[in-house]
């Protein structure tokens, strides 16, 4: 059965016209978005690969396989985009959660051709869980990059303890939102509660690194 990679190219495909039609700073952001898209598309064949290989069912991989190799992929394409092209790491926070919306987009409309459209509060409830969840761990990770990546030992270990955390914040997510009842809603609330607390505490203007780095 190939609908993700059906529905991979039916939301790809505009988006790549739109990226040769636009420049700048739009034209990156779009990239973006396709790049935690296609981060989705990819982590899902290792998830299944990985969960083949350690024989573990579904709902075990979702909460054990799953996040951490999601985590990973959507810091593949910034870390290369870092690397290559060295740019102002300011810009990072937002391009993260460019791949963060990618990557929650694929995710939720798989997750609708898969189960269906018949109760639309609870996916309406569920497409804003799952994308607070995959945006707060973007901006996470974004922070981490601007204030870690100069110096190398701080960046392996800070890098790897962020990961850490938004590992565990997915996996926490995915444990409760596969349940019945109430433990489902404080699954889905909790990634929107800490967007609602990022939104109110953000910097107002774009951050500048502490003297030194």
């Amino acid at each position: 059965m190939n609908y993700i990679e059906n529905i991979y190219i039916c939301l790809a495909a505009p988006l790549l016209i739109v990226v040769l039609c636009l420049r700048g700073q739009g034209k990156r952001s779009i990239l973006f978005v396709l790049g935690g898209m296609t981060a989705c598309l990819l982590s899902s064949y290792i998830s299944t690969f990985l969960a083949v290989v350690h024989g573990t069912d579904a709902m075990t991989a979702s909460i054990e396989i799953s996040p951490m190799v999601e985590e990973f992929m959507k810091l593949f394409p910034i870390v290369f985009y870092i690397l290559v092209f060295e740019p102002d790491r300011r810009e990072c926070p937002g391009l993260l959660l460019m791949i963060a919306s990618g990557f929650a987009t694929f995710e939720n409309v798989c997750y609708l051709v898969s189960n269906g459209a018949d109760n639309i509060f609870s996916l309406v409830i569920r497409g804003f869980g799952t994308g607070a969840m995959h945006v707060i761990n973007g901006a996470l990770i974004g922070i981490g990059l601007m204030l870690l990546w100069d110096r190398l030992y701080i960046r392996i270990a800070g890098l790897f303890g962020l990961l850490s955390l938004a590992v565990i914040f997915h996996a926490v997510y995915n444990l409760l939102v596969s349940q019945a009842g109430l433990a489902a809603w404080i699954g889905y609330v909790i990634p929107l509660t800490a967007t609602a607390g990022y939104l109110r505490f953000r910097p107002k203007q774009r951050f500048e690194p502490p003297p030194g780095f």
